[in-house]
């Protein structure tokens, strides 16, 4: 299976332990969006507020090319400070974006307490509570 990963930049350092997973599972991993400079959208703030959206603009762009290419999104939604199973408005726009496209959509954790939980529900993801054995 062909699967797109999604978080927080602030999990990207989970990632390689979880790709080498997948992979020894026999999938193939595509990566977060600005998993080579993952907190190159911290730089543009600071140049200012047109260059922040621009930045966003971008990376909301690849959300659709991105997911289409795969046959599921594996969102890591581990806790974030004292946010329990965190999910940011990013990936839950990819969640969302994945949900249109009729993929498969996993979180590692459960579904947050957040703003979106009702919507969350309605998707009506698999949680795999840390086991990644159970994406399929």
């Amino acid at each position: 299976m062909k699967v797109f990963v999604a978080c927080s930049k602030h999990f990207y350092n989970r990632i390689p332990l979880i790709k080498e997973i997948l992979e020894d599972m026999g999938n193939k991993v595509t990566l977060p969006n600005s998993y080579e400079e993952p907190f190159a959208e911290e730089k543009l703030k600071r140049l200012g507020k047109e260059e922040h959206v621009k930045f966003k603009q971008e990376m909301m762009k690849l959300h659709e090319p991105k997911i289409k290419q795969n046959d599921a999104i594996l969102v890591l939604n581990f806790n974030k400070q004292d946010k329990k199973n965190y999910i940011g408005g990013a990936t839950f726009m990819e969640i969302v974006k994945a949900w249109e496209l009729k993929k498969k959509i996993f979180l590692i954790n459960q579904i947050p307490k957040c703003c979106f939980t009702d919507e969350l529900e309605g998707i009506n993801p698999t949680i795999l509570n840390g086991e990644l054995t159970k994406l399929k």
